[in-house]
């Protein structure tokens, strides 16, 4: 029986070597230990008691935030049900509202964080993030003019950890439509491209 380097042999007319999705974290380094958040909340936000209420009141005002912003730019959020695949509702989404470099919608999910949690040991809270717990994340889907689809996850407890999501195939895609190099894209590779050097030259390796 053949094996599958050999049923693609002579087959294969595109060969392009890309690096595929991406995930950076992003985080704050001094809001990563309880020592630093809780100069955070005493020296930045000027609270002289650090609490989880404080904490609680930073992430209220970011929810707020997003739903400002998703009102006055008519971005629709969508409540991601624990069941469901997110990338069928991505696709439809992307699909359906079409929009170029900007927000497509925002996801909303329930997930675990390794966030803090405060307890108050000899009068005085302590945090420590020894605790999964399960807080709601911020899924930002984009359109990006140079790395086409992205999104930002951004979970909205202390201490706001982030996640970036790239592609290199979609940047590659994204290089070719703008110097009009005519391509038959797949849903993560190509299948042809009319100038193959430009395509490889144009891939993130």
């Amino acid at each position: 029986m053949s094996n599958i380097p050999e049923l693609l042999s002579g087959h294969v007319t595109l060969e392009v070597e890309c690096l595929d999705r991406l995930y950076p974290n992003g985080y704050i380094g001094k809001l990563a230990t309880s020592g630093g958040l809780v100069t955070f909340m005493r020296e930045q936000l000027g609270k002289p008691i650090p609490s989880p209420v404080v904490l609680g009141q930073v992430t209220e005002r970011f929810r707020e935030a997003v739903r400002t912003k998703a009102e006055r730019e008519s971005i629709p959020v969508y409540q991601f049900d624990h069941k469901e695949w997110k990338d069928d509702v991505v696709n439809q989404t992307r699909r359906r509202r079409g929009v170029r470099d900007g927000i497509v919608f925002i996801g909303v999910a329930q997930e675990n964080a390794q966030a803090f949690s405060g307890e108050k040991i000899g009068g005085q809270f302590e945090f420590t993030r020894d605790k999964t717990v399960y807080v709601k994340h911020y899924y930002f889907y984009i359109d990006d003019a140079d790395f086409g689809p992205l999104f930002l996850k951004v979970c909205s407890y202390a201490p706001w950890g982030i996640k970036l999501c790239l592609n290199g195939h979609e940047w590659a895609k994204r290089q070719l439509e703008r110097e009009g190099i005519r391509h038959e894209a797949l849903d993560n590779g190509f299948l042809s491209c009319a100038q193959p050097e430009k395509c490889r030259r144009s891939a993130i390796r």
